[in-house]
Parts: structure tokens; C-alpha cells; sequence
């Protein structure tokens, strides 16, 4: 049989601020209890409660709002990562949901890792559709345009050829 506790802060997959659980004894006791995230449930602290459940209401608007303005922000961004890539066209290594927490935090935009839904990290140069979650539940939605470093340099390197030689015709 689990414990009775009431959570003091949100806890992933578990409850939010002011729900009253339970769980397992080790969870509790090894988890929950040491780093502060719930008390052991009990006629005193079920006063404490409902200022919980209040508190975490206007936080969760303040969430949603700053959520929102996010999703307005990067809704419809294109992400472009480059990477390195073998002979046979391999990736070394792999795109996770850091490096595109990472890329995000460069613009100044910050983001939780968990935000990012990635079913696993991407191996393969291509075009993904990123789905993210912010803050109360608000999507967005950015594209992830993975490139090796050779694809970029030719790339480059064709834009800069059509641009001289339509120089070359106008003198």
C-alpha cells in the first residue's frame, strides 16, 4: 500500500502543487520526502492544501501567458543544424533534444529539455518536424533541417557562382 503525500511542487508524471498522492514507500521515502517536493499527508496539512492549490493557479496562468507568447515567438522556426558526416554519408553522433535546447538558448529563448518531443535522437540528414511542449501544455511546432558540412559548403558555394556571373553580364 503507498503513502498519502501532498505535493509542495509540481512533479513530472506524478501530480502538480497541492494534489494529494500516492505512491510507493521507497518513492517517498528515497525521493519525494528528501528533496522537499511533498510532506506526509495528514489533518494538519491538509490547511496547507488548498494556499497550495491557490498558489499553483495564478502560477500556472502566469505559465500558460509566457507560454503562449513563446509559441508566438518560434511557432513555424527552422532550425538548421550542421553536422559531420562520414565517406559513406553517416553522421557522427546524433541531433538530441539538447543541441536544439542549446540552439534555442544561443537565440536567447529558453527552453526545458523536456519541452522538446523527441521520440529518439536523429541520426540521419533530412527535414524533421519538431513538436514542442511548453508550459502548461501549449504547442508549437519548428522545422529541423539537419545538413552535413559538405552539403553546406556546395550550397554556399552555388549561390556565390550564379551571383558573379549575373555580375559578369551587367558589366
Amino acid at each position: 500500500m503507498g503513502n498519502q503525500l501532498l505535493l509542495l511542487e509540481d512533479v513530472e508524471d506524478l501530480g502538480r502543487s497541492g494534489d494529494l498522492v500516492s505512491v510507493k514507500p521507497g518513492y517517498a521515502r528515497n525521493f519525494l520526502l528528501p528533496q522537499k517536493k511533498a510532506v506526509v499527508a495528514d489533518k494538519y496539512t491538509l490547511r496547507l492544501q488548498a494556499r497550495l492549490k491557490e498558489e499553483r493557479a495564478k502560477q500556472a496562468e502566469i505559465d500558460r501567458k509566457d507560454s503562449e507568447d513563446l509559441a508566438r515567438q518560434i511557432d513555424g522556426a527552422v532550425i538548421i543544424m550542421q553536422v559531420k558526416v562520414d565517406p559513406d554519408g553517416h553522421m557522427y553522433g546524433s541531433v538530441t533534444a539538447l543541441d536544439i535546447v542549446r540552439h534555442f538558448d544561443a537565440q536567447g529563448i529558453k527552453l526545458e529539455k523536456r519541452s522538446v518531443l523527441l521520440a529518439s535522437p536523429i541520426k540521419s540528414t533530412g527535414v524533421y518536424p519538431l513538436n514542442l511542449k511548453l508550459k502548461e501544455g501549449v504547442p508549437a511546432l519548428v522545422t529541423l533541417k539537419v545538413f552535413s558540412e559538405a552539403q553546406i559548403a556546395a550550397d554556399a558555394l552555388a549561390q556565390q557562382n550564379p551571383a558573379e556571373s549575373s555580375q559578369e553580364e551587367m558589366s
